[in-house]
C-alpha cells in the first residue's frame, strides 16, 4: 500500500468528499423525507451495493470504457436521469388513503432499496470519480498488487460515503418528523421528495461533464 502521509491524506479527501452535499446524499434525503426512515435506510444500502459494482469495475479496469467510449457514457447517463425522474414522478402522484400512516409500508421500503441500487449502478461518473480518485494513492510498487490496492481503497471509500448517507437520512427523519403528523404534512413531504428526485434526474440529463 501507500506510505502513511498518503493514506491520511486519502482519508481527508474521502471524508471532504463524502461529507459535501451531492445527488446521493439528496436522494437518501429525498426517499427519507417521502417515505420515512426505513425507505430512506433501504435507499442508503441500495447505493452501498450499487456503489461496489463501480469498485469492482474500477479495479479491473472496466469503467475506463467510459472514457473512450463517451457514446456509452451518455446512454447510461441520459438512463439513470430518466429513472430519477420516473421515481419522482411516482412519490408524487402517489395518493394518500384514509389508512395511509407515516410509516412506509414493506413494498415501498423494498422498492427504495431496488430503486437505489440501480440509479447507483446507472451513474457513470461514480465510475470516473473511482478511477480517477483512487489511482492517486496507489502503489505500483507495494506489496499488494494493484487491483487489491484499489479494491481496498475502494471499500473504504463507499463505506465512507454510506457514513454520510446515514447521518442524511436521521437528519432529514428529524426534520420532517411533524410534517409526518398529518395527512396533509406527509403529502407535502412526498411533493418535496418527488420534486428533489426530478430535479436530480434533469441535473444528471442536462450535465456535460
Amino acid at each position: 500500500m501507500a506510505s502513511w502521509e498518503t493514506l491520511i491524506a486519502f482519508a481527508t479527501v474521502t471524508i471532504l468528499v463524502a461529507y459535501f452535499p451531492g445527488p446521493a446524499l439528496l436522494y437518501t434525503a429525498a426517499q427519507t423525507i417521502s417515505h420515512g426512515r426505513k425507505a430512506g435506510l433501504m435507499a442508503m444500502l441500495g447505493i452501498h451495493l450499487g456503489c461496489y459494482l463501480h469498485v469492482f469495475a474500477a479495479a479491473f479496469g472496466l469503467s475506463a470504457v467510459f472514457k473512450h467510449v463517451p457514446e456509452l457514457y451518455m446512454v447510461v447517463k441520459l438512463a439513470g436521469a430518466a429513472y430519477l425522474v420516473w421515481i419522482g414522478i411516482g412519490m408524487i402522484r402517489s395518493r394518500l388513503g384514509a389508512s395511509d400512516q407515516p410509516v412506509a409500508p414493506p413494498k415501498t421500503v423494498k422498492r427504495a432499496l431496488l430503486d437505489s441500487f440501480v440509479v447507483e449502478v446507472l451513474n457513470p461518473k461514480v465510475a470516473l470519480f473511482f478511477i480517477a480518485l483512487l489511482p492517486q494513492f496507489v502503489d505500483p510498487a507495494g506489496s499488494l498488487p494493484v487491483w487489491g490496492q484499489f479494491l481496498i481503497l475502494g471499500i473504504i471509500v463507499n463505506f465512507a460515503f454510506s457514513s454520510a448517507d446515514l447521518v442524511t437520512v436521521f437528519g432529514a427523519s428529524f426534520v420532517v418528523g411533524a410534517m409526518k403528523k398529518t395527512k396533509a404534512g406527509l403529502g407535502f413531504g412526498r411533493w418535496i421528495g418527488g420534486s428533489l428526485m426530478i430535479g436530480l434526474g434533469l441535473k444528471l440529463a442536462a450535465d456535460r461533464g
